[in-house]
């Protein structure tokens, strides 16, 4: 199983949210590009990086930030946050980024998603789906869509998609641990996708539970800013499985 560090940007600034919610904002570091630095120097080959403002804006914003990791460091990124244009995917591929995060106008705007899928290829787009009570939550999460996990990661890995980063908001950032029979239910319902489990990881053991249930990757944030998981345990984690 990988393991995906996130860095999520607000101003230029390395943040995390609790449940999505920009009211409840706490800063960690001034210099993402050390906070990043600080991954490789520890193992980690990926990194999972939000542009919070692109979001909340609905256009990229914090690509500089993107520019100056990927001239810093060799991390494979994955970039979301904003992306609701072909423009704007073009801005993100441009500045090093390998793959990107595109869930909301996968939701509101279906057919476009499936031209970019055909347009940049299934291994540079991962599906973001982000779930609010079973639906779709799109717009930085501040909107629900009327789709269930279902129907909507149905709708989409038809058309190819193979990697889907699924992100429970209910979890996100609260250090209570993973969804795990939601990503249960989507591995029995969906056996051939690259799950990414997102939201929720506070500890080593959450991480074997996930690796166990067959998740293809995890992304791991507040738990390493608020010193739960430590890089030299990742960089274990790592060189065992």
């Amino acid at each position: 199983m990988h393991l995906i560090p996130a860095i999520d940007i607000i101003d230029g600034k390395c943040v995390r949210l609790e449940q999505g919610s920009y009211d409840l904002k706490t800063e960690y570091h001034s210099d993402p590009v050390e906070v990043a630095r600080k991954f490789e120097d520890a193992g980690l080959s990926r990194l999972h990086l939000v542009d919070l403002d692109g979001a909340k804006a609905s256009k990229v914003i914090n690509w500089p930030v993107l520019k100056k990791i990927t001239t810093a460091t060799n991390l494979i990124i994955d970039f979301g946050g904003g992306i609701k244009r072909k423009e704007d995917l073009d801005v993100v591929f441009d500045n090093g980024a390998v793959q990107a995060t595109v869930g909301s106008i996968a939701a509101e705007k279906p057919e476009l998603f499936h031209d970019w899928l055909d347009h940049f290829g299934v291994d540079r787009i991962i599906l973001g789906a982000d779930l609010k009570e079973g639906r779709v939550a799109t717009r930085g999460w501040m909107e629900t869509s009327g789709y269930s996990w279902q129907e909507f990661l149905a709708l989409h890995l038809k058309e190819g998609v193979k990697t889907v980063v699924c992100t429970d908001v209910s979890k996100d950032g609260m250090l209570q641990g993973p969804s795990l029979d939601l990503y249960k239910d989507i591995l029995h319902e969906f056996p051939g996708i690259q799950l990414v489990a997102s939201g929720g990881v506070s500890s080593m053991k959450d991480l074997e539970l996930l690796r166990s249930i067959g998740c293809y990757a995890a992304i791991i944030g507040k738990a390493i800013y608020e010193n739960r998981i430590s890089l030299k345990e990742l960089q274990a984690f790592n060189h065992v499985g």
